[in-house]
């Protein structure tokens, strides 16, 4: 049976916050985008088994407005702070996924760019990617599925599934 791998990148951020990078807050557009993807996902019944998260608050609100953004939601999930989710590289990525059992069928990171576009890139390959203006804008999902064990990713080992990008659910 097949694994999916989902890369989301955190909601649109306010760049102008007079704040650190890792301490940039959701912008009002950031914080509806990721609301509106939580309820498109329960709409889908979509649900990864585990929710890797980067620690920079723009990462965390938004997989919490997804996640635990409406009170009619029953049950709040897990959300797993990793380090390693910001300001990664291809093999740090690699390295946090060959780290869960096999047991686990559905893994979604929330991140950031360059990182993910590049780890995306590495996993598909330019001939599978989408033609877009704006290949991973904000809050934009892509569902892969992997044929391989967590541990082996290689260039080129994913498919792509979907890719939902917040305009189109808005």
């Amino acid at each position: 049976m097949s694994k999916e791998l989902w890369l989301l990148r955190h909601a649109k951020s306010d760049r102008n916050a007079k704040t650190e990078d890792i301490s940039r807050p959701l912008k009002k557009r950031g914080k509806r985008d990721a609301k509106n993807m939580g309820v498109w996902l329960r709409e889908q019944d979509l649900s990864p088994d585990v929710i890797l998260c980067s620690p920079a608050k723009r990462a965390f609100d938004t997989a919490n407005f997804i996640f635990n953004g409406d009170d009619d939601i029953e049950d709040e999930r897990m959300i797993v702070l990793n380090e390693n989710l910001y300001e990664s590289s291809i093999e740090t990525l690699k390295s946090v996924l060959a780290s869960y059992e096999e047991t686990v069928q559905t893994i979604l990171l929330i991140g950031h760019n360059p990182e993910f576009e590049n780890f995306l890139v590495h996993l598909l390959g330019g001939d599978a990617l989408p033609s877009t203006e704006k290949l991973f804008p904000t809050c934009t999902l892509f569902r892969l599925s992997l044929d391989h064990a967590w541990k082996d990713l290689q260039p080129n080992s994913a498919k792509l599934v979907s890719v939902t990008y917040p305009r189109s659910i808005d």
